[in-house]
């Protein structure tokens, strides 16, 4: 566990470190003033490599620190904190953004449970309205851009309501080819990841990696449960309760579009953010899920094939029925 900075260093003669706000394997969150600036908090995100790295791959990772956050200080997004600084001290990397008051959506959560209440649908699905926004933009970016570490924790809801997707440990950029780049190497929470996450950077991830991180966050939200890990899933499948057996107040609809999310095949997910939304929007939105190469999919019947389907049936019944009565 790397050593914290003491509370009063300043960084690169800009940045006073006031308390820690957030500490992993890998380094430390502090709250930090901005001297350049009066009054201006922001949040310095701390990186130090693990020591036993050849020299090659640390000067890999540390190349890969200074790529990713070129394009984080580029993003511009409501519901994303803006990434304004990046620099480096001896074996550590910074990377400096935003800092959100509010309280996170686990908090929020866990009150509601102590209360032994739920939190309200309604709220919940504005705040995935607003999360969804959020992944559109990053995933439509040039490479597309994928967070891989969506949790309650994660999300804060600041004092005017509006939500902000935090923490960009483990964001990954889809370079052209597949070939991918990672500020740091990390498999999520486990909670919330998906099981093509736990290959690392060999297993294949997409949108429908965020989507499933996504899902799990709505439904802990909702039932004030986690969702099982996935691994266990996959050894026990049917192990996971769907949500309204957990609360019955959740609508049909948020019920579906959840478990949608949450299948453990990504290619039986919906096949990006737009597709979810509609799921969990649209009252009766269709839920399919994608034919895997080598199915053979089923044609669809439209509405006038459905009415002549109908009227055949009905005129069969009517005809067995006479012939019934013919006999009797």
């Amino acid at each position: 566990m790397p050593v914290p900075i003491k509370t009063g260093t300043v960084l690169r003669n800009r940045y006073q470190v006031k308390k820690i706000i957030g500490q992993g394997g890998m380094g430390c969150i502090y709250l930090s003033e901005d001297l350049r600036l009066e009054g201006r908090l922001c949040a310095v995100k701390e990186v130090e490599y693990d020591r036993a790295l050849p020299e090659d791959m640390l000067k890999e990772a540390r190349d890969q620190f200074q790529r990713e956050a070129t394009v984080l200080a580029r993003l511009d997004h409501p519901n994303l904190p803006k990434v304004s600084d990046f620099f480096s001290i001896k074996a550590r990397d910074y990377l400096v953004m935003d800092f959100v008051p509010g309280k996170d959506l686990r908090q929020l959560m866990i009150e509601a449970r102590q209360d032994n209440k739920f939190l309200p649908e309604k709220e919940v699905l504005n705040w995935a309205s607003q999360l969804a926004d959020a992944l559109k933009y990053l995933h439509t970016q040039e490479p597309s851009i994928l967070h891989r570490d969506i949790k309650p924790s994660n999300l804060k809801l600041t004092p005017n309501g509006l939500v902000k997707l935090v923490d960009f440990g483990l964001v990954k950029m889809l370079a052209p080819g597949e070939v991918t780049i990672t500020i740091l190497q990390g498999q999520g929470t486990a909670l919330y990841t998906p099981l093509e996450q736990y290959g690392g950077d060999s297993g294949h991830t997409d949108a429908r990696s965020d989507i499933y991180a996504f899902s799990g966050t709505l439904y802990h939200l909702l039932t004030n449960e986690p969702p099982i890990n996935v691994r266990d899933r996959f050894l026990n499948p049917g192990s996971l309760p769907r949500v309204r057996d957990l609360n019955p107040d959740v609508s049909a609809r948020t019920e579906r579009a959840i478990h949608w999310g949450l299948q453990l095949h990504p290619e039986d997910r919906p096949e990006d953010i737009d597709a979810f939304v509609k799921a969990l929007y649209i009252e009766d939105a269709p839920i399919t899920k994608p034919f895997r190469q080598g199915q053979i999919q089923p044609r669809t019947i439209r509405a006038p094939e459905k009415l002549l389907l109908y009227l055949a049936g009905g005129l069969m019944v009517v005809s067995f029925l006479l012939t019934l009565i013919r006999n009797f």
